[in-house]
């Protein structure tokens, strides 16, 4: 019995047997040069995935970010490897910088000959193209595995988060658990780069900009100090990896890791506000970072450390300076682009800012996002001691700074840069924690769906590479606003929004993706959770005007 396979750009395959990824593509024609895997009825499956019924059917590119996140997944796997075979070492899957992965090892630190044989093993890999073979193992046998080969972590977190059977790879005769499918094979991966950093290296991907080619490591030292600062932090309480969580929680300990959490934070804020204060210059302290930073918490704590200190803090959001929607720009598609420079009306900030540094008082606007409209707002006017904090997701592009005199200005980035690593070899991404931060506080404050955040995440992403990001070298400081714990918070207030997504939308397979990391992630009750917590700006309850 003949069935038909609907390919989204309008193609059909009529088949009376079974058809893998592979076999659908070259029935249609499509070039096999950048697919990495394929949505079938809009779940997530590896090319090698077998379809023997009537079905939709869409290839993922390295164009795309889900094509992005595999072929990053599937590099990393190739980056173990090499490490095993050629440095004999086992490496440690760290925290994101840039576009690229940061990896330690144990034993200490390497040199960049290491980097060279590495680079050259992986190259190696590629020109075999080398398949990597989905498995589906029972967890008693998938425990067994990954404890033979040295990996314990990851063993454990398989029956902690109840996986029973266990979906892996194996590549040659390696072994690997990504959390979410992998490439067909080695001969995919031929664009990345190893760089030297700090103690260990920099494994450089692709992005949605250059799919083929890598762009120059572009991670500072400020960057990296507050990541190994954190590092350092979890470390002294035993957090490295998501099973140690588990364990806390189990012990009952959860409430106590708040507090310390949010010790933590406070401690860096009056480390800002002092350094700050200690500057009898500056007048404007600007905020930037990417959607779901806890930017406007950071800002309004910010504001009572200032007061501490002898200032006198007013706070200018620069969303109200968004144009009118009816002036807004448009993005290729069409549809309103709220995250490029151009949605701000410059001229009318630099006028405010301009009038406002001459100690005028300025009547600013507010604007109504309901209507897409600004209206009057606050009048600001600073005093002798007062200081002019300005927030937003441009706070530190280059055409806002220029606005103020260099020597006036402080600038801080503000994003949730690192945190608790699933296992060695799996993190939690920065992208996607700040993603759940925002699915629950748009279905919470503005009754969106998580259908709708998810649709529009990909543009929000690429704002921030392209509009944000780049920038963040211009910062004074940089303040991670990440959690250890907030992880198991979000999940209750995540999954069930998640869950609501319709399997024949567009963004299932996402849900499906967020879905499965929350698996591993012990849920956390937020009773405890102090009332001036950046984590309350997303779940509710905070005492604060955000």
């Amino acid at each position: 019995m003949s069935f038909t396979i609907k390919i989204k750009d309008g193609k059909y395959v009529t088949s009376e047997s079974p058809l893998s990824g592979r076999n659908v593509a070259a029935e249609a024609g499509l070039p096999a040069e950048g697919i990495v895997a394929w949505y079938v009825n809009n779940y997530v499956r590896p090319l090698e995935w077998v379809v023997e019924d009537d079905a939709s059917v869409e290839f993922i590119t390295t164009h795309s970010l889900a094509g992005l996140q595999i072929y990053r997944r599937s590099l990393d796997f190739l980056f173990i490897i090499a490490c095993g075979k050629v440095l004999d070492r086992k490496a440690i899957l760290r925290h994101s910088i840039g576009e690229g992965h940061y990896w330690e090892f144990d034993g200490g630190e390497v040199t960049a000959s290491d980097a060279y044989r590495l680079h050259a093993a992986i190259s190696d890999m590629v020109r075999q193209d080398t398949p990597i073979i989905r498995k589906i193992l029972p967890v008693d046998k998938a425990r067994r595995i990954f404890e033979e080969q040295g990996e314990p972590e990851i063993a454990e977190l398989f029956v902690r988060a109840n996986l029973d059977p266990v979906e892996v790879y194996r590549c040659g005769t390696q072994y690997g658990y990504f959390c979410g499918t992998l490439a067909p094979s080695t001969g995919v991966l031929k664009y990345f780069d190893i760089v030297p950093f700090a103690q260990g290296m920099m494994l450089q991907f692709p992005n949605e900009d250059s799919p083929g080619s890598v762009l120059p490591f572009r991670g500072g030292k400020a960057q990296g100090d507050v990541f190994f600062d954190y590092a350092h932090w979890l470390k002294v309480m035993d957090l490295n990896y998501l099973s140690s969580l588990h364990r806390r929680v189990a012990a009952g300990k959860a409430q106590e890791l708040i507090l310390i959490s949010e010790a933590f934070h406070s401690q860096r804020l009056s480390r800002c506000a002092e350094e700050i204060a200690s500057r009898p210059s500056v007048k404007v302290v600007t905020i930037a970072g990417p959607s779901g930073s806890g930017k406007t918490t950071f800002s309004e704590r910010l504001k009572i450390q200032l007061i501490v200190c002898g200032k006198n803090p007013v706070t200018l959001p620069l969303d109200n300076y968004f144009l009118e929607k009816e002036e807004t720009p448009r993005d290729e598609n069409g549809e309103l682009d709220y995250e490029i420079l151009e949605a701000l009306d410059l001229a009318l900030l630099e006028d405010n800012l301009t009038r406002i540094l001459r100690g005028e008082e300025v009547v600013t606007p507010r604007y109504d996002f309901s209507k897409g409209k600004k209206n009057p707002g606050k009048a600001v006017k600073l005093g002798p001691e007062d200081i002019l904090i300005m927030e937003g997701i441009h706070g530190l592009n280059d055409r806002i700074l220029s606005m103020l005199p260099e020597g006036n200005r402080f600038s801080i980035f503000v994003s949730p840069l690192t945190g608790i690593c699933i296992d060695p070899h799996n993190r939690t991404s920065t992208s996607d924690n700040r993603l759940l931060r925002r699915i629950v506080r748009d279905y919470r404050t503005r009754g969106k769906s998580a259908e709708t955040t998810l649709g529009i995440y990909p543009k929000v992403v690429r704002g921030a590479r392209r509009y944000i990001f780049p920038f963040q070298s211009r910062a004074n400081t940089i303040f991670n606003s990440a959690l250890p714990y907030e992880l198991g918070v979000l999940k209750a207030y995540a999954e069930p929004v998640l869950l609501t997504v319709r399997e024949d939308s567009s963004v299932f397979g996402e849900a499906v993706r967020l879905l499965n990391i929350l698996k591993f992630v012990p849920s956390i009750q937020s009773e405890g959770i102090p009332n001036n917590s950046v984590i309350r700006e997303f779940i509710g309850g905070s005492c604060l005007d955000v």
